[in-house]
């Protein structure tokens, strides 16, 4: 039996999924080459609804990416061949210079971040941090967490079961989409696009999904997302419903981390912790104007997104490692308008429009 990576690959080898259309086929092939070589823990995310795509002439790497006002922010890194990507990224500046866009790569890592400086004017700025666990340690590092194992035990004392479900059916399984709904109406900000965006079952194909049920009634789920090059996993969403109960969260993850672990994954990540304090990010300190602004929203955008919060229930969880992230530009120094770009990007929109819809939906 093939592994998930491996048979990920061989579906996407022998098209087994290859909708119609031109985007539907830019899209296919944008996969293909994420399950052979995807490393960057949000490669594959850019086969999620609304990012364009960018091919090399030979077809062998992509970029995925959005444009925002007069950038291209791209998801990550260019997915290729390791010795052919950072040639694919100054294919993709020159491309974009013509056209009067620039570059920005939101999410990218070392020591890929490294090479593509090297060899490009990029400033690099440490965004924040992933933490990351080999799920084969996850049963001995339950043991000995007690507030952990409190958390999970709760979970189950409350009646609460996990169990897989095959994405392609919980794609539109109705009690998916109402926990969806659940866990949106609850959100600070409305809904966002790019990376974060809330229906990433839209493509369902090489993700696994993880239900909990109390009662027989779906409360919470989670979706993981395959990064085949570290033969690694990204749980890119854990949805909790109205009727969650406390510890679901845990639960779903130990399940996941379990499961994921017997069949063969080295590597899971929670994915960005933005702007955590514990990065372990070599990077220079941007201006005073951009770490102003960074440390505001960690301190006043609470009311939004909770940046602190996040980071604590990663910590909760006793990572093995955190991952240091970055933003690359190709300026000398990241500027405001880089911060505006990607603000942009996220939320689809023109900042100031999108944060007059986040206080419209703050004051109903």
């Amino acid at each position: 039996m093939l592994n998930p990576w491996a048979a990920w690959r061989e579906a996407s080898r022998v098209g087994v999924i290859v909708p119609s259309g031109e985007a539907a086929r830019e899209r296919e092939l944008a996969r293909v080459l994420v399950a052979r070589y995807g490393w960057n823990t949000v490669a594959c995310q850019i086969v999620n609804p609304g990012l364009r795509y960018w091919f090399t002439p030979d077809q062998m790497a992509v970029v995925g990416f959005v444009e925002a006002g007069r950038a291209w922010v791209a998801a990550g890194a260019p997915v290729g061949p390791p010795g052919q990507v950072v040639a694919a990224a100054e294919a993709f500046a020159a491309v974009a210079a013509r056209r009067g866009r620039r570059v920005l790569y939101f999410g990218a890592q070392a020591p890929l971040a490294e090479r593509l400086q090297a060899r490009l004017p990029l400033a690099r700025l440490a965004i924040g941090a992933q933490p990351v666990w080999n799920p084969g340690d996850w049963p001995a590092l339950v043991s000995r967490v007690a507030s952990l194992r409190a958390q999970i035990g709760r979970a189950r004392n409350k009646g609460v079961t996990v169990v897989p479900l095959p994405a392609e059916g919980a794609a539109w399984h109705p009690e998916v989409r109402r926990c969806l709904a659940e866990w949106l109406a609850t959100r600070g900000l409305p809904p966002m696009s790019f990376l974060v965006t809330p229906d990433v079952l839209a493509t369902p194909a090489g993700r696994r999904v993880f239900v909990a049920r109390r009662d027989g009634v779906v409360v919470a789920y989670l979706v993981a997302t395959p990064v085949p090059a570290r033969q690694g996993w990204l749980v890119e969403q854990i949805v909790r419903g109205h009727a969650a109960p406390n510890g679901a969260s845990e639960l779903l993850i130990d399940t996941a981390m379990r499961t994921l672990a017997t069949e063969g994954a080295h590597w899971v990540t929670l994915g960005l912790a933005p702007l955590a304090r514990v990065t372990g990010a070599h990077a220079p300190e941007p201006s005073a104007a951009v770490r102003l602004l960074l440390e505001s929203l960690r301190v006043w955008g609470g009311r939004f997104y909770n940046f602190a919060g996040l980071e604590a229930f990663r910590a909760r969880l006793h990572p093995q490692d955190w991952e240091p992230v970055y933003l690359l530009s190709h300026e000398r120094r990241t500027s405001l308008a880089t911060l505006y770009a990607v603000a942009g990007a996220f939320g689809g929109a023109p900042p100031p429009l999108f944060v007059g819809r986040a206080l419209l939906r703050a004051l109903r």
